[in-house]
């Protein structure tokens, strides 16, 4: 028996380059840099003091004014994107089956921003000062809650966490279940608004984020000689996920068909990779065998590329010794250059910019690329766009604790 197809039929994204997917996609292809000086909090004892924050976001276009309030920024940013998401899919949800229709949508922190709120009113005045709505603001799974609430969707819904790599495991998830016949559509994603004063300095302790203040323009540089760690970013990306025929018989617009995944796990340390990015080539390795395809038929790369030393080294290990030869011949960048990390949201966010190359045939660049690190010899496509047919494209994302997740994607054909 045949698996059933999987297609892509609606984009929503919310990001420090873009607050649409057609701003995010003219930001790409022109090369824009987000990051800037930290706007949310006094930044004057911390080491870092910039990040990729969204900016002129306005929650109440998407959420009803009262129930903002009842919301963490990181619900704020998944709402949106669910909306602007199935508006481009140009669903009308009266006319499916609802129980067909579900929501995987993850968070690598949650929220964040509601915890430290609520910690500091606790400690000005106990647990009296604690919100009746400070565990639904809070939990990760919340978003999905949500976006299921406010549209209906009755077929499978939660959340996943897995630092990094978590919103790739959602629409990972997503695709098994509507080709397992559990869903025929499927709202998938993730969101992440982690600036804040706990989150920052806890990424400076761990020695993870960039401290180049006085050139925070060039701060995320991956593959770079001179990476020196990752900016933080925030933000969201919303997928609608499709049974191809399900997309089909209601002319639903198509941006790419998804035909393979890769999930492992390093098994090896809580934040570093293993030596050659061993967990990345198995995971790559398996999105290809997953869609029975040689490697050579791959395109183009949108790596984690975290502008970290360790990470940019064993993933352009793992390119070369799954690609061997091809890997010359591919394509690669790192759209973090421009949004940063949006940590659980990244997944999703990157997933959008792969299948926007693919759909628009143009690579966007890894800005900020001066000069390769040493052994970074594979063509990270740097500063500018370019223009090349793609065929075949991979999403990598890594994270924290050895999760990998490798998204293959391929240009639609009936």
């Amino acid at each position: 028996m045949s698996k059933r197809r999987v297609v892509i039929t609606g984009l929503g994204a919310l990001t420090p380059i873009g607050n649409n997917k057609q701003e995010f996609c003219d930001a790409l292809i022109s090369g824009k840099n987000g990051s800037d000086l930290i706007t949310r909090f006094d930044t004057t004892n911390y080491a870092t003091k910039f990040a990729c924050e969204v900016k002129k976001f306005d929650p109440t276009m998407y959420i009803d004014k009262k129930e903002t309030k009842r919301m963490d920024l990181f619900t704020h940013y998944a709402l949106a994107t669910a909306s602007m998401a199935i508006e481009d899919s140009q669903l009308n949800l009266s006319k499916i089956n609802l129980d067909m229709a579900g929501v995987v949508f993850g968070s690598g922190i949650g929220g964040i921003i509601t915890f430290e709120d609520q910690h500091a009113a606790f400690l000005q005045g106990g647990p009296r000062r604690i919100s009746p709505f400070f565990i639904p603001m809070m939990i990760s799974d919340i978003a999905a809650g949500q976006i299921s609430i406010k549209y209906g969707l009755k077929g499978p819904n939660y959340a996943t966490t897995s630092a990094c790599a978590t919103s790739s495991h959602a629409i990972a998830d997503s695709f098994i279940l509507i080709q397992r016949g559990s869903a025929d559509l499927i709202l998938s994603g993730g969101s992440e608004a982690s600036i804040t004063p706990m989150a920052i300095g806890g990424f400076n302790s761990a020695r993870a984020l960039s401290t180049w203040n006085d050139r925070y323009t060039e701060a995320s540089r991956p593959f770079d000689k001179d990476r020196n760690g990752f900016v933080m970013g925030e933000g969201g990306g919303a997928l609608v996920l499709e049974e191809l025929n399900h997309a089909l018989n209601r002319g639903a617009p198509i941006y790419a068909e998804i035909v393979g995944i890769g999930l492992t796990g390093d098994a090896f340390h809580i934040t570093a990779p293993p030596p050659g990015g061993e967990g990345a080539v198995r995971s790559m390795r398996e999105a290809l065998r997953d869609a029975n395809v040689d490697p050579t038929v791959v395109d183009y790369i949108n790596a984690h590329g975290t502008s970290t030393e360790l990470n940019d080294l064993n993933e352009t290990q793992a390119i070369k010794t799954v690609f061997g030869k091809h890997a010359y011949k591919l394509a690669v960048s790192s759209t973090k250059s421009m949004t940063g990390h949006l940590l659980g949201a990244a997944g999703a966010v990157e997933a959008i910019a792969t299948v926007l190359a693919i759909k628009n045939d143009i690579i966007p660049p890894t800005i900020n690329h001066d000069e390769p690190g040493e052994e970074l010899d594979l063509n990270y496509t740097p500063k500018v766009a370019v223009k090349r047919n793609i065929h075949y494209a991979i999403s990598n994302t890594f994270g924290f604790g050895g999760h990998n997740a490798s998204l293959l994607f391929k240009k639609f054909e009936e």
